[in-house]
């Protein structure tokens, strides 16, 4: 665990203030980071290793706190939570930044939020990295209502649903608002048409853990691409994964074989 939490700035997209971190290499080949659900750019990012892999690897790092998340503006409406408004805040600071292409990684929800940004805007996505969502972007991932109701009970003791408990103890764990974190799970659950994957011919490497019981299979999400290769990280469960030495290793030497094309 790496806790050096960098400096945050924030810009206003859509009336929200949004917040993010901007380090590693100023003149480096630019990586936006989109996190999960529940989660904040640090938590995903930063704690885990991936600013101090990329920033050391020379890469300029960039990483949003999607609204409803950690410093960012939570608003208590699920439609203000649709994957590609989320997109939209993306791709929004990357113009605040003026910064006309990225590589863009986003892991669960965010893997969701950047296939909507590089659907809406391909020009501007030089690589994609989808981690801990594979089959289920385009199939579903279950029934989410219940992790819903878990945000929203008086107390975790009262959450008896597997997936809730898990997602309301890690909602307590980042003091995070539960009641804009259920408007975000209602209101982002949009799916992908198999046909829209087909449409990215962007190089994109889909990581999921073996364990992971959420994401569904990165073989059969990457088939239905053009430029698509799939990574089982080993042994990882869906909360796991995203810090995994061999995911870390596997995103590196995939940014390498982008920068030969």
């Amino acid at each position: 665990m790496n806790l050096n939490t960098p400096a945050f700035s924030s810009f206003t997209h859509e009336g929200l203030r949004l917040a993010f971190f901007d380090e590693g290499d100023p003149s480096g080949v630019p990586v936006l980071l989109i996190h999960g659900f529940a989660s904040t750019a640090s938590v995903n990012w930063v704690h885990p290793g991936w600013l101090k892999t990329l920033g050391d690897a020379g890469y300029r790092v960039i990483a949003i706190d999607n609204r409803g998340h950690g410093a960012s503006d939570k608003p208590h409406d699920a439609e203000a939570y649709r994957p590609w408004v989320m997109a939209g805040d993306a791709i929004a600071l990357l113009d605040h930044l003026g910064i006309p292409e990225a590589n863009v990684m986003g892991y669960s929800m965010g893997a969701r939020i950047s296939v909507f940004a590089a659907l809406a805007n391909p020009h501007r996505v030089r690589s994609l990295v989808l981690g801990g969502l594979g089959i289920g972007m385009t199939d579903g991932v279950g029934d989410w209502d219940p992790i819903a109701d878990a945000l929203l009970a008086p107390s975790l003791d009262l959450v008896t649903h597997a997936r809730g408990r898990m997602f309301r103890a890690f909602a307590d764990q980042t003091k995070s608002d539960r009641v804009a974190l259920a408007e975000c799970i209602r209101g982002s659950r949009d799916l992908v048409a198999r046909s829209d994957m087909g449409k990215l011919d962007m190089p994109t490497l889909i990581g999921v853990g073996t364990k992971d019981d959420i994401a569904g299979s990165p073989q059969e999400l990457a088939a239905l691409m053009p430029n698509a290769e799939a990574l089982d990280i080993p042994g990882r469960d869906h909360m796991l994964a995203v810090g995994d030495k061999v995911f870390k290793q596997a995103v590196l030497a995939f940014y390498a074989r982008v920068a030969e094309r």
